[in-house]
């Protein structure tokens, strides 16, 4: 009888057995395409690479009034253009695209990621190795309620100033253990401090990334400039402007305060919160 009940199971005990090495297969191949990705950088494209400036740029914008779109400079905005990067969104629509650098965290995403949730808006946040070890289950959070979590490298280290080889294992080494983690395949990336060379914006887009900078932001980061929200709502809502990309840092009491108003606002003003995925030139 018993020999009968096992017999009569096998079919779905091999139907689990296959399916378990179905999955472990698939992992191993996705990890060993991810581990390719994270060699050594060869020769030839090193070279290729090379003949590309490497002349750092800090990102800057030069503010309009009356809601018009800031000037990003010329030289920024044709490198961006030419990779294919987000920096500034299409004039001819009111779409806003919220983002969040989190290098590490102050205890404010909890209320940030319910705020963006109370009002249906998708928020791109852009972590660090440093968020990824201490920050797990935030990260899955911000996946959960449909954020997207961008690449702002393991180490946060200016990038022009590093070799091919460190900047492949600062991007695809938090690349690889997000998606471990999460299963989750992270593609748009913000360089640290905001600083950048055509090289490096050349380089991240082999690895399959899209650039993301701003054309919106204020000193949000300084811990010691907190307690300030009138001077925070006034700085983001009297720049808003068609096809801007806002960037507010996590970490900043006063953020975590004054979101709930400003996306209010800005919908009144008849703006609308896009996703980077729905990005428009």
């Amino acid at each position: 009888m018993k020999f009968k009940e096992n017999l009569k199971n096998k079919p779905v005990f091999i139907g689990l057995c296959s399916m378990m090495i179905f999955i472990i297969t698939f992992s191993f191949c996705v990890s060993k395409q991810f581990d390719n990705k994270i060699k050594n950088v060869s020769a030839s494209v090193k070279e290729e690479f090379m003949s590309l400036s490497n002349k750092k740029i800090g990102w800057g914008i030069k503010r309009a009034n009356n809601h018009f779109q800031p000037d990003v400079g010329s030289e920024n905005k044709r490198i961006m253009d030419k990779y294919n990067g987000f920096c500034l969104g299409s004039n001819d629509k009111k779409y806003l695209y919220l983002t969040f650098d989190a290098g590490y965290e102050a205890g404010y995403t909890e209320k940030i990621l319910e705020i963006l949730k109370q009002n249906d808006v998708k928020a791109t946040f852009f972590i660090t190795g440093h968020y990824l070890n201490t920050q797990p289950d935030l990260i899955k959070k911000m996946i959960e309620n449909g954020n997207t979590v961008g690449n702002h490298t393991v180490n946060h280290k200016s990038i022009p100033d590093i070799d091919l080889d460190t900047l492949k294992n600062e991007v695809m080494k938090l690349h690889t253990a997000v998606y471990e983690k999460f299963g989750y395949e992270m593609k748009y990336f913000r360089p640290p401090k905001g600083e950048f060379s055509e090289r490096t914006i050349s380089f991240t887009n082999s690895l399959g990334y899209t650039s993301v900078m701003w054309s919106l932001a204020y000193d949000d980061w300084d811990e010691n400039k907190q307690g300030r929200e009138e001077y925070g709502k006034a700085k983001v809502l009297e720049n808003l402007h068609n096809g801007a990309i806002i960037l507010l840092h996590s970490t900043s009491k006063d953020n975590s305060n004054i979101l709930d108003f400003i996306i209010k606002e800005a919908k009144k003003e008849g703006y609308e919160f896009r996703s980077l995925d729905e990005f428009e030139r």
